[in-house]
């Protein structure tokens, strides 16, 4: 879209520099390939020497201004991409800090997971101690104590792979 609009600007910028009009005098002169047309008669031979140069700056005159219009128009264009390009830039640079804080939360979290598996293991040693020493464990007890304890001695395993 944005080179269909800079292609017509330049066609109308074309063609104001091939055809250019003027008014003097109430008159409207038109410019076309170093003739002088006014009301579509070329009157270049007509005129006198100070009209023709009269006209002829204004012309040159009209030309600089549009080129001075066109300069600006590439300078602000040119400017509206530096910020676009920045604009991206600074997204790029928004989604990277906002990943490196979504991987950071996650490693808090695997770290918080792995440090409440190691709690409960030790929790879940202790109580079997006193069970067992105080000897209230039967041996269906002593079992199920066991394999808990190893379910949560995989949990910890497991726990660290998601740390690393």
């Amino acid at each position: 879209m944005i080179r269909f609009v800079l292609f017509i600007m330049l066609v109308l910028a074309g063609s104001f520099i091939s055809a250019q009009e003027i008014k003097i005098n109430d008159d409207v002169y038109e410019e076309k390939k170093g003739l002088i047309i006014k009301n579509g008669v070329d009157v270049t031979n007509i005129l006198s020497d100070a009209e023709k140069s009269k006209i002829l700056a204004a012309f040159e005159k009209k030309k600089l201004e549009i080129a001075k219009t066109n300069k600006a128009k590439e300078k602000l264009e040119k400017a509206e991409k530096q910020q676009k390009r920045a604009e991206k830039q600074q997204k790029k640079a928004e989604q990277k800090q906002k990943k490196a804080e979504k991987i950071l939360k996650q490693k808090e979290k695997a770290q918080a997971n792995h440090d409440k598996a190691i709690i409960k293991h030790e929790n879940a040693i202790e109580k079997y101690e006193k069970l067992k020493n105080k000897g209230k464990l039967s041996p269906e007890d002593e079992r199920k104590w066991l394999e808990k304890i190893e379910k949560l001695n995989t949990n910890i395993s497991k726990t660290k792979k998601k740390l690393k």
